[in-house]
């Protein structure tokens, strides 16, 4: 009879370390790592690209959402995703906070309601509120508690040891306006829809989710399904032609 042992494997190539947690890298001395990622071909990259352009096409900021809940993974991923965005020092100054508490969500609608009405009662001034007007927005924030969950973006100041000391972050607007950017994207991507709000000012929002001293809010994104009903205003993108110079 044949021998039917089965033959050992080679035991398999163990793979770089994983990282441990990250910590304060200020004034640490230049390390490299080499990076390697696998080129594509040029026809894969095309048909990516162009995937991914009919995609993006599709978003579209939504206001009336349905209360389905969405798997919390997903949210998780979307914001893990958010996270791998490019930062001034490498100091990544942001912080998500996932509000999925019905309570809390109430509170946050409730302290932006208003702020807005006094916006859309005078502080906005015409110029702005005549820039709103073709986006049909008005001083009630219903997507706050329709949607089964919030993520409430901070960007970090400075960065606060857990001993007081302080060291101040750099291009803080750009690093984090690029992570929102990214967090967009990973939720289109992922089937949901979401709506960038910064009702201004902003303070509550600390107050409300007890952030540190160092944290300020950025934005509210409702995120979730749209509803059945969902309605969005019929807006015309600027085409390539009219945003893009080649040289």
């Amino acid at each position: 009879m044949p021998d039917t042992t089965p033959t050992p494997s080679a035991a398999p190539t163990p793979g770089p370390a994983a990282p441990g947690p990250w910590s304060p890298t200020h004034g640490d001395p230049y390390r490299p790592a080499p990076y390697r990622p696998e080129r594509i071909a040029a026809e894969e990259s095309l048909e990516r690209a162009a995937r991914l352009r009919r995609r993006m096409d599709e978003r579209r900021t939504v206001r009336a959402f349905s209360s389905d809940p969405v798997p919390e993974q997903v949210l998780r991923d979307a914001i893990a995703c958010a996270a791998t965005a490019p930062s001034g020092a490498h100091q990544q100054p942001w912080t998500f906070v996932l509000v999925k508490d019905p309570e809390v969500r109430r509170r946050i609608r409730e302290a932006a309601e208003h702020e807005e009405k006094v916006s859309y009662d005078g502080r906005l001034g015409e110029e702005w509120l005549a820039a709103l007007r073709p986006l049909g927005t008005d001083a009630v924030k219903a997507h706050m508690t329709d949607a089964p969950a919030l993520i409430v973006v901070f960007q970090q100041r400075y960065w606060l040891g857990e001993d007081g000391t302080k060291r101040k972050h750099y291009y803080v607007d750009e690093s984090v306006g690029i992570a929102v950017g990214m967090l967009l994207t990973a939720l289109h991507l992922s089937g949901l829809a979401a709506l960038i709000h910064t009702p201004s000012p902003m303070r509550f929002l600390a107050e409300v989710l007890e952030r540190p001293e160092n944290e300020k809010a950025f934005a509210v994104i409702p995120v979730g399904h749209p509803a059945e009903d969902c309605e969005v205003p019929a807006l015309v993108r600027k085409s390539l032609d009219q945003v893009l110079v080649e040289i």
